[in-house]
């Protein structure tokens, strides 16, 4: 019998260990065609029953294994799904010209064996079934493998999806902190020209600590909100050095929620957007409130827009917006209403 031993191949051209499937199939196979056409168990002794039953499971080996080959030489051949028609053809060829060829070769070999003539009229009637079944059986072999190769084809494309997404958040992460950095360092500037030097430092230590915080959770798509909030509150009290009592924020959290996740840096984005658009003086404190209302958190602050606005790298909404659209169904919710400016980040959990 002709088979192919290497266990690596035979998965990757037929799609399973087909070894026991070929040994059952063949013996099956051979005792079906005898019964079609002989029925030699019934009809004659034992002994000359084998015989003749030997003579299908000879046809159904050469049958069997040469179709296979040919199946395994055309998957080489036209791998791609968009060739399916074109090799299932080429296929249906092979049989039929298998079955006839192995059908002729054989029945000259048997008939100079047992001293019989070969009648390839009467074969016919043979040959037809025979094909018929073949092709059943291939049809069995080629559905196994397309439904392999089409979970392989799913799962390839959900790898590609991920590792796009994957490089759209390592981008969308990259961005905001560059923007961080850019906005906490004119702070330090304006500090530096009106503080003495210990404040100064007192606010690059600070600045390490956030910059800390940014390492540790550099690689995670969300963080537990208590995180988060720690990290806002580190920012807050750097912008403290710089507005004082004119900023004020106004925290309404729970407990209960602390272990959701959010997405990093994303409570820092807002608080920042507020302090940059809107005017802090002592005339008119900026006040923040973050909240947490029904599965989201919110920040909310009055508008106070700025005589001059300074210029916009409009990353905050829009990061914050694509973040959570590459890793959650759940979307921000944004309103501008009765003056005020509000923002509801999802808290999300595993299921999200």
């Amino acid at each position: 019998m002709l088979v192919r031993f290497d266990k690596k191949k035979r998965k990757q051209w037929i799609g399973f260990n087909d070894t026991w499937f070929m040994v059952i199939g063949v013996i099956i196979l051979s005792f079906v065609t005898d019964y079609i056409f002989s029925n030699s168990f019934s009809r004659y002794p034992f002994g000359e029953a084998i015989l003749r039953w030997s003579t299908s499971l000879f046809f159904s080996i050469f049958n069997w294994s040469i179709i296979r080959e040919m199946m395994i030489w055309l998957r080489k051949k036209y791998p791609l799904l968009k060739d399916n028609s074109k090799r299932i053809a080429l296929l249906f060829l092979a049989i039929v010209s298998t079955v006839i060829f192995v059908d002729v070769i054989g029945g000259k070999l048997i008939s100079w064996l047992w001293n019989l003539s070969y009648n390839p009229s009467s074969r016919s009637r043979v040959i037809v079934p025979v094909i018929i079944i073949s092709t059943m059986i291939m049809a069995i072999y080629e559905a196994i493998y397309f439904y392999i190769r089409l979970k392989k084809a799913i799962r390839e494309e959900e790898r590609a999806k991920q590792a796009v997404i994957q490089t759209q958040l390592d981008i969308l992460r990259n961005q905001a902190q560059p923007h961080f950095l850019f906005n906490t360092l004119n702070t330090l500037r304006d500090i530096i020209e009106e503080n003495p030097k210990a404040e100064a430092m007192e606010f690059v230590d600070k600045i390490a600590d956030v910059y800390r915080f940014i390492l540790e959770s550099g690689n995670a798509h969300v963080i537990p909100l208590r995180d988060e909030l720690k990290f806002a509150r580190s920012y807050l009290h750097i912008q403290s050095e710089r507005f004082g009592d004119n900023l004020k924020v106004h925290w309404n959290l729970t407990n209960a929620f602390l272990d959701d996740m959010i997405v990093p840096m994303s409570l820092q984005l807002l608080l920042e957007n507020a302090i940059k658009h809107n005017t802090i003086s002592k005339a008119k404190p900026l006040c923040v409130e973050v909240a947490i209302k029904e599965d989201y958190l919110t920040v909310t602050n009055r508008i106070q827009p700025k005589s001059t606005q300074l210029p916009s790298t409009k990353l905050g909404l829009k990061n914050i917006t694509e973040r959570y659209a590459l890793i959650s169904p759940k979307g921000l919710e944004i309103e501008r209403k009765d003056g005020n400016f509000r923002v509801a980040l999802p808290l999300l959990r595993q299921t999200d």
